[in-house]
């Protein structure tokens, strides 16, 4: 008689909590999680599609600041099928431990762990909510389950000048990490063997053996001085222990995706939030949206098609290098190097050139936006430039440290004169 395998019982759990304030004014009245990424996405789409994906369809999204936004995206995007026993539910900071918010990642655990009672998992995936990747968990539990590791931490190679902010992993024997640092400085690291400028960085992305869990967290919680941190706290001990591993994510491998393409971005800040939308305008993206075989899931407002036309009177339309969302018109306009999102509209003789426009954003007749990221329902008007003037733009916008220049949520654009 044949005998058939006992599936391991997983929950997973987003942490989806931080306050993102490096990405204001984005996160001004949302949560990080909640920021339109690519178009139509938000950044909590692409964690969440990844579990799913994998048929890791238990998860819980610890939520905390600003939450209302995306709280509302996944009640009505993230609708997975009950009579399975599947979900996807956000779980605000409920106080059980006190009157108190989370005090860190590790405190987020340990003020939910009643969640783990009602579940009773063997693992728990622990994934954050802001980083832009794909990933096949599957892949990085077999290879917990044969390590008998206690934590499972997945790793990505990255230059060593960049060590201050990752936590980075030592490698020792096998897949067992010697040491565990957070955020260290260069100067602090030993590069790989096969590439001094080289380290191993924590993507943020851990498998924990449940009861091993369930007991750090209980350490943790009863020691004065400690950060409640799963990077911070959390890891160094299980380090300590000689029960920590790392998982090569250079070894996943993606349905409908070549070897060797692992793509992982970190949009904690504008800066990589920018620059995670020009990766995905390239003529020959490393992080391809269009991979079916493992597709980034989100739910799409009811819009027209996206329309390119042009009467003459300003010239041809041009597009060129971009993403169009659906909904957008482009009239007797360019558009370079660019990402528009849902119900943009790009009027006569405007050009709009390395910039991510938000949801029904309006760049009026003859207007100039260039190296911008404007926001929702931000309107600029006829014959306005933004991103011409570095004084100007300063004086009325955030500017990013490369000179991206930001505007809120329905700002109202200043003309330069």
């Amino acid at each position: 008689m044949s005998k058939v395998a006992v599936q391991p019982r997983v929950l997973s759990v987003v942490l989806a909590g931080g306050e993102g304030k490096r990405l204001l004014p984005l996160t001004l009245d949302r949560a990080k999680p909640a920021v339109p990424f690519g178009g139509h996405y938000r950044l909590i789409d692409f964690p969440l599609s990844n579990l799913a994906n994998g048929g890791y369809r238990k998860i819980v999204v610890l939520t905390q600041y600003k939450s209302h936004s995306l709280d509302v995206h996944i009640s009505r995007t993230w609708r997975l099928s009950t009579l399975l026993g599947n979900y996807v539910t956000s779980v605000p900071a409920q106080m059980r431990r006190g009157p108190r918010w989370f005090l860190g990642s590790a405190d987020a655990l340990f003020q939910n762990l009643n969640l783990f009672d009602d579940e009773r998992p063997d693992f728990v995936f622990v994934f954050g909510a802001d980083h832009i990747y794909r990933i096949d968990p599957r892949q990085m539990l077999d290879e917990h389950i044969d390590s008998g590791a206690g934590v499972t931490i997945a790793g990505i190679r990255v230059k060593r000048s960049e060590s201050h902010q990752f936590g980075i992993i030592t490698p020792g024997e096998g897949s067992r990490i010697d040491t565990f640092l957070e955020k260290p400085a260069p100067e602090d690291v030993v590069g790989l063997p096969d590439n001094p400028e080289e380290v191993l960085a924590s993507m943020g992305n851990y498998l924990f053996n449940a009861d091993t869990l369930r007991e750090l967290l209980f350490e943790n919680a009863a020691v004065e001085d400690t950060r409640h941190d799963i990077g911070g706290d959390l890891i160094p001990m299980m380090v300590q222990k000689g029960d920590a591993h790392a998982y090569d994510f250079t070894k996943n491998k993606i349905p409908g995706q070549d070897e060797g393409l692992h793509y992982w971005r970190d949009v904690g800040t504008l800066d990589q939030y920018f620059d995670s939308h020009m990766d995905l305008v390239d003529d020959l993206p490393v992080f391809n949206l269009y991979n079916d075989a493992w597709p980034i899931y989100t739910r799409s407002r009811t819009l027209p098609p996206t329309k390119v036309v042009g009467d003459g009177t300003q010239g041809s339309s041009s597009v060129r290098r971009s993403l169009l969302s659906n909904g957008v018109v482009v009239s007797d306009s360019k558009v370079r190097d660019s990402v528009l999102s849902p119900g943009v509209r790009i009027l006569g003789g405007a050009v709009v050139e390395n910039s991510i426009l938000l949801d029904d954003v309006v760049v009026g007749d003859g207007a100039e936006v260039r190296n911008a990221v404007l926001d929702k329902n931000v309107v600029v008007p006829p014959g306005v430039r933004i991103g011409f003037d570095a004084e100007h733009d300063a004086e009325h916008y955030t500017v990013s440290e490369a000179g991206v220049v930001v505007l809120a949520k329905g700002q109202t654009v200043v003309s330069s004169g």
